[in-house]
């Protein structure tokens, strides 16, 4: 028996049916009667609360890991583990390991919405504006642009709530109770500009970090089906969200390790820039001190959470694109 019909059992008519209407290609403009047209605004609408749904609750789910995160990448001698982290956090008054959960939720909620909506977008004008078999031939090429602008748009939304949320989780006790509080202690201190200080150290960290996250995930998806030896439309939907998840979890390892040194920086400038300072030098200042090894520091517990986080922000992004009547992405 093949590998995959081992792994994959083969579908009777009815559910290959069910399969050929959400998964079985792209390239129809028109679902059948009822569904979503592909590339309309419901479309584009759909792919949006998608990325809201997928991203909004994975980063806030997990707070704790990002929260000792932080915290070791600006000082690396406050906790010799995460588990003794979590253990003085928790045993510190005013202290909590889900500090900064609101800010993530609202940012990241944001960021999805713009990230996984705008990709659906550039992806399309992208590959019209090349032609049909320029972006045939030359798809990563297309992923990786439509990515990238996708983000660049993305991270002005998170941006502000990721400064209250690195700001809050860096200070000790933290330095606000709530986004609100975070906001308004800030912008009285800096003004608006102060929410937006790490704009370009994130840009730095998120755009190469969305590049690879969608580029990698949808070539390893398509090699997962070739590995398979069927196409996409020959599994439920079920069995591709699964796919989904595998090509996330994989592609979220590429993206933390691509990321990590801008990650570094993005927790040290948030923290320790200075009033008046530009962010070159602050940058160079902070890498003075901290050196090539520091911007390394906490690389393997991102590992971890980036590719869980990833792995399933892509089977929740599909599974809803299942639930609307559309197809999985990547493999078609």
């Amino acid at each position: 028996m093949a590998i995959s019909d081992a792994l994959l059992q083969p579908v009777n008519d009815q559910v290959k049916k069910l399969s050929d209407k959400v998964g079985g290609g792209s390239s129809s403009p028109v679902p059948p009667k009822g569904g979503i047209e592909l590339f309309s605004p419901q479309y584009y609408a759909a792919c949006t609360v998608g990325g809201i749904i997928a991203c909004g609750p994975t980063h806030s789910a997990v707070t704790p890991l990002d929260l000792v995160k932080c915290r070791r990448q600006v000082n690396p001698a406050l906790y010799k583990s995460n588990i003794q982290g979590w253990r003085t956090i928790l045993k510190t008054q005013g202290d909590s390991i889900f500090s900064g959960i609101g800010a993530t939720f609202i940012g990241y909620s944001f960021q999805g919405a713009g990230k996984y909506g705008f990709y659906e977008f550039f992806k399309k004008t992208y590959s019209d504006a090349v032609g049909p078999q320029f972006a045939k031939d030359y798809k990563t090429g297309v992923f990786l642009a439509a990515s990238a602008s996708a983000e660049f748009l993305a991270d002005i939304a998170l941006c502000p709530l990721e400064t209250i949320k690195v700001k809050t989780q860096t200070t000790i006790p933290p330095y606000a109770k709530n986004v609100f509080e975070g906001w308004s202690k800030i912008t009285a201190s800096e003004g608006i500009a102060g929410l937006y200080k790490g704009l370009v150290p994130l840009w730095f960290r998120q755009i190469p970090y969305t590049m690879v996250k969608f580029a990698s995930f949808e070539k390893t998806v398509e090699l997962i089906y070739q590995y398979l030896g069927k196409p996409v439309s020959e599994y439920t939907p079920v069995q591709q969200t699964g796919v989904s998840f595998l090509g996330g979890y994989i592609a979220g390892i590429f993206c933390a390790v691509v990321s990590h040194p801008a990650d570094v920086m993005v927790s040290k400038v948030n923290s320790d820039r200075k009033a008046g300072e530009s962010i070159g030098a602050a940058l160079g200042r902070i890498y003075s001190k901290i050196g090539f090894a520091g911007v390394w520091n906490g690389l393997p517990v991102r590992i971890v959470m980036i590719g869980t986080l990833t792995g399933f922000q892509w089977l929740i992004y599909d599974s809803f694109k299942v639930y609307v009547g559309l197809p999985t992405t990547g493999g078609h």
